[in-house]
């Protein structure tokens, strides 16, 4: 079914650059942007990944340079029965993370030093279980090409004010609405692929680590958090911003009707259905305008089934607020 749809994708998004390039070249124009399609469609499936990780400075770790947080991915993709995807680490204090690759076998994942810092272990491992799911759907593919798509379509738009179109084709005012339709298509094209996949990734999430909460909790504090906090990188490359676990641009632009994301909100609400259908009612937790979960919400929210240990074999209660998460 992602097969299906990446090829729909690159469909939809081949015959917007030949409408674009007819626009702005006429026959000539569409044959160049169809060569030019043809050659991204190629170079997107087999470099889309390194290049949205070169986009975030990611930087790759393993078992000695982060032996906490390697131990998470690890142990979480033999639960999932997932190969063990590349790890990396984005040097951002606005906590988030995302996955990325074109198989289950050529996969990674990225956390931010923000994310690997302000969580506990078992709030990491729900968001790492997520990201787990993306791969395990096959989601990242999809995701990872509409970013280099969306990208791509931004920057033809803009050099559309270079070019302009023939008097034929609109003049001025067909350029006009190139530049501000294009990038528009190109964002309604993120928020449709992450929306629909999002809640998706929670559930298999959940099911990956066992424990519904342990992302609910994860992602009421990465809301909080990233509303205060700016991504420079995210912001300067907004065509990645459907990616990442919670919308990365909320820092300082953030728009309900265009999210690439779904309400956080009700992404909680669907975990905390998913945690009394499993282990009993819980009580409601909200995504307030500030802090972070204090060290009793969190814990009441955290004691799950009596004993249960997570997939490494350790218990689910939280950490003590004062030590650092898995990346300190």
């Amino acid at each position: 079914m992602n097969f299906f749809r990446t090829t729909l994708l690159l469909a939809a998004m081949t015959g917007l650059f030949m409408a674009i390039g007819y626009l702005l070249g006429g026959s000539g124009g569409m044959m160049i942007a169809f060569i030019f399609a043809l050659g991204m469609n190629v170079f997107s499936y087999w470099n889309s990944d390194k290049m949205v990780l070169r986009m975030h400075n990611a930087m790759e770790v393993d078992a000695r340079t982060a032996p906490e947080y390697y131990e998470i991915v690890q142990k979480l993709a033999q639960s999932a029965g997932l190969p063990m995807p590349k790890v990396y680490v984005i040097n951002s204090d606005q906590p988030n993370a995302f996955a990325t690759g074109r198989s289950p076998q050529h996969a990674a994942v990225a956390a931010s030093t923000g994310l690997l810092n302000r969580l506990t272990y078992e709030e990491v491992a729900g968001v790492m279980a997520h990201e787990l799911a993306h791969i395990k759907n096959y989601d990242i593919l999809t995701m990872t090409v509409t970013a280099t798509f969306a990208g791509a379509i931004s920057m033809l738009a803009n050099f559309a004010m270079f070019f302009g179109g023939s008097r034929e084709r609109g003049g001025i005012i067909g350029t006009i609405a190139i530049m501000i339709l294009a990038p528009l298509a190109a964002s309604i094209v993120q928020m449709a692929i992450s929306r629909t996949r999002e809640y998706a990734a929670d559930k298999t999430g959940a099911e990956i680590c066992g424990q519904p909460m342990w992302l609910a909790t994860a992602l009421a504090k990465i809301a909080n958090a990233a509303g205060r906090t700016a991504n420079v990188t995210a912001e300067q490359h907004p065509e990645t911003a459907h990616m990442f676990i919670i919308n990365p641009l909320s820092g300082q632009k953030m728009d309900n009707l265009f999210s690439t994301h779904p309400d956080t909100q009700n992404r909680i609400d669907a975990l905390q259905s998913l945690q009394s259908e499993w282990y009993g009612g819980q009580s409601p937790l909200k995504v307030s305008g500030g802090g972070t979960l204090g060290a009793s919400q969190r814990r009441s929210q955290m004691q799950l089934d009596a004993g249960a240990d997570g997939p490494w074999g350790r218990s689910s209660s939280p950490r003590d607020d004062n030590q650092p998460g898995p990346w300190g």
